[in-house]
């Protein structure tokens, strides 16, 4: 956090406090400043080898997290969606009642004209989505670790770098994924659904489907980030208002009042899932990644029961 600007102008009753808070400001300041990697830490990429080979190795180490993580999200994920699987080969109408238990975007198109179809559709959609997102929630977990890890033991530009790696590689895993659905985009409906009317609307959906599926395998490892350098409650008042005050009202106004119907209500939510992506990315590109380093090196000489108000005024004198 910045420090909060002093006075131009004080009184002389102030002086003695208005001291004492410079004084502090100068000790965070040195200590910043000050700040030194430890020796284990990555050296500085200066050629196209040395990055692959750092890319490398961090793979190796995030995979090794998210692996587990990722199969035991698929494992949980699994039941509900091969149920909806099973079920859109029974009838349209069972189709539709596993949906609405499934998805609470699907329950929303209910006030659509030709409403089970498009819970139907949009149901399939989100049962996919929600397949390629497994994989981004792994990563979250891996990536959270990794920083905090990282962080915590004064490798400043391993946390970065390896920010860098999960970033790239869950991009490039939500294009390759989204390019699948677009060159296949005319036979998988089927394996969801015999129905022709619910076929043709997930067909038109699928474009929407991979752009969502981009953004949410990058959304969620940001969040991941932001979660291991420490920014936990911030990380939950972007999503407050960024999903639930800006996305989901703007989906219903475009689903109902602007006549967008299903496909309205799916870019409501996934503008503010945009908003959000865009706002988290800002804040990552900005952060001074030495100054968390120090701050988390703080935390944990605090938690360890170091004291830390002797190191402070040796610092001040």
């Amino acid at each position: 956090m910045e420090n909060g600007k002093q006075p131009l102008l004080s009184t002389g009753e102030e002086d003695q406090t208005q001291d004492q808070q410079q004084n502090l400001v100068r000790a965070t300041n040195t200590s910043f400043a000050s700040f030194t990697a430890d020796a284990d830490d990555i050296q500085p990429i200066t050629g196209v080898r040395d990055f692959f080979r750092e890319f490398y190795v961090e793979s190796k180490k995030l995979w090794y997290l998210a692996g587990p993580a990722i199969f035991t999200s698929i494992c949980q994920y699994s039941l509900g969606a091969i149920t909806q699987v099973f079920a859109g080969h029974v009838s349209t109408i069972a189709l539709a009642a596993v949906s609405v238990e499934n998805s609470v975007i699907a329950g929303f198109s209910f006030g659509l004209m030709n409403a089970e179809v498009s819970v139907d559709a949009l149901s399939i959609c989100m049962n996919i989505l929600g397949w390629a997102v497994m994989v981004a929630l792994g990563c979250n977990a891996a990536i959270s670790v990794r920083v905090s890890n990282e962080l915590g033991a004064a490798h400043p530009r391993t946390a970065k770098f390896s920010v860098v790696v999960v970033v790239m590689s869950s991009t490039m895993l939500g294009l390759l994924l989204s390019m699948v659905l677009i060159v296949f985009r005319k036979e998988y409906p089927s394996l969801f659904s015999d129905s022709t009317d619910v076929i043709d609307v997930v067909y038109q959906l699928t474009p929407l489907l991979a752009l969502c599926i981009v953004i949410n395998n990058v959304q969620p490892v940001l969040s991941g980030v932001a979660i291991g350098a420490g920014w936990q409650a911030f990380v939950a008042y972007i999503n407050i208002a960024c999903y639930y005050l800006f996305g989901v009202p703007l989906g219903l106004i475009m689903g109902y009042k602007l006549g967008w119907g299903v496909e309205g209500i799916w870019v409501g939510m996934l503008s503010g899932t945009v908003v959000q992506t865009c706002i988290l990315f800002y804040i990552i590109y900005r952060t001074n990644w030495n100054k968390e380093a120090s701050i988390a090196g703080d935390r944990i000489r605090t938690w360890g029961g170091e004291d830390t108000d002797a190191k402070q005024n040796d610092i001040e004198r």
